[in-house]
């Protein structure tokens, strides 16, 4: 991936500078992270999250005039820190079933990942404007990686050759519905409707789609 990848992450890209390439921000986050799992983003104050990490509300207030804000840049962390499940590395094999391959693993972890359980559960409306109106810091990471992976299977004559950055927001919109919508139509009492049929079916659909 380019750097350019890094450059849309967060409000601002600070220094690395602490024990494996972690900030201050990080400590910031994950006092975040831990308060909204506790009991939600409504619920979670500014005070709350100092007191966690360890800061001052006023060391806070110098970067996040807000705890949304903070939990928008928590969110664009968690989430681009699964887009390595988006795209597995080369191991020899062509683009397009690594690419499916990688879709449906990241499906699946996001799926399952507790923070956006979370917010789904108790605080929903804080998604809206990234299925009704905008695209987010990650949305454009993913959007990126996605657009490399098309261009580099159209190369190979593994992927249908189209126009990459509608193939990719085509990709986005399929796989952002089976993340945020998968959970209304489970079933996991039916076998036939639990979460491995609808990954499988999932992947019958990319195959489909991307498919020369």
């Amino acid at each position: 991936m380019t750097s350019n990848r890094h450059n849309k992450v967060g409000r601002d890209t600070p220094e690395r500078n602490g024990p494996g390439g972690r900030t201050a921000d990080d400590t910031v986050l994950d006092a975040a992270r831990d308060c909204v799992l506790a009991v939600g983003v409504r619920r979670t104050t500014l005070t709350d999250i100092a007191r966690r990490a360890g800061v001052s509300r006023m060391t806070l207030y110098r970067r996040w005039p807000d705890v949304r804000t903070i939990v928008a840049d928590l969110m664009t962390r968690e989430w681009v820190g699964l887009g390595d499940t988006l795209q597995p590395p080369d191991d020899g094999r062509p683009v397009r079933p690594r690419m499916v391959d990688g879709l449906v693993t990241g499906v699946r972890a996001f799926r399952d990942h507790p923070l956006l359980r979370k917010i789904i559960e108790v605080d929903p409306e804080l998604l809206l404007p990234y299925v009704l109106d905008r695209c987010g810091a990650s949305q454009l990471v993913f959007l990126e990686l996605f657009e490399e992976a098309l261009r580099a299977g159209h190369a190979d004559g593994t992927i249908r050759p189209d126009h990459p950055v509608r193939q990719a927001r085509s990709v986005l919109l399929v796989v952002q519905s089976f993340v945020l919508s998968a959970p209304t139509m489970l079933d996991d009492a039916d076998p036939d409707l639990d979460s491995d049929a609808f990954d499988a079916e999932l992947r019958h659909i990319l195959e489909r789609m991307l498919a020369p």
